[in-house]
């Protein structure tokens, strides 16, 4: 056993994923708004959505909620949002 060594430490903040993929509006924003408010400040939570609505209504609905989108990203079928619960 060597001195100094401990337990490998947890991530900064934890994350939540939520698979939306198949899912039509309002249901994708529905499921990360459930999230937001189940969740504590500082929370990542990933939102896989397929549906063409949420491109335009997640950002809508962070930036009036106060919520932070960190990446949007379109992967093969699919959009993947990264947001932080900020309050």
């Amino acid at each position: 056993m060597s001195v100094g060594a401990g337990p490998a430490t947890a991530p900064a903040t934890a994350r939540r994923v939520i698979d939306a993929r198949g899912s039509w509006c309002p249901g994708p924003l529905m499921e990360l708004i459930a999230a937001i408010r189940e969740e504590d400040v500082g929370t990542e939570i990933e939102l896989l959505s397929s549906d063409e609505g949420s491109r335009k209504d997640v950002p809508l609905w962070l930036e009036k909620a106060g919520q932070r989108l960190l990446a949007m990203t379109s992967e093969g079928g699919f959009d993947r949002y990264v947001i932080q619960k900020v309050r």
